[in-house]
């Protein structure tokens, strides 16, 4: 079941940017990333298609060194920021499993569950 949680204030994610939110509480909070690019913003799971690892080591650790594709800091996948798909690494022509957002002034609301648990992205 997905609800709607306010996730971040626009104005603390830099463009290009990303920012990584949690909802729900206990033992499987559920990981999300909220991506700024050209002026938009996404939001994803944070889950690779590859091995089902979260993308970043660091909170803010989303994008390669040249800030132009979301990288897994995991195996080396790399993602089109504005689209999810996988354009190099192990997952190529995979995506990451999109997650409907939208602002609210300057706050980034997003649908997403509660829990990991139970969450099959695809």
């Amino acid at each position: 079941m997905l609800h709607e949680y306010t996730v971040a204030c626009l104005a603390d994610i830099d463009d290009p940017g990303a920012l990584e939110f949690e909802t729900g509480k206990g033992d499987w909070p559920f990981r999300g990333v909220i991506v700024r690019w050209n002026g938009e913003v996404h939001a994803y799971a944070n889950i690779c298609p590859h091995a089902g690892h979260p993308l970043n080591l660091e909170p803010a650790g989303f994008f390669t060194a040249d800030r132009k594709q979301l990288i897994c800091s995991s195996h080396g996948a790399v993602f089109n920021p504005e689209s999810g798909q996988c354009t190099g690494g192990p997952c190529v022509g995979q995506q990451l499993h999109r997650l409907s957002c939208r602002l609210q002034g300057d706050a980034v609301l997003v649908r997403a569950p509660e829990s990991l648990r139970g969450f099959k992205p695809g």
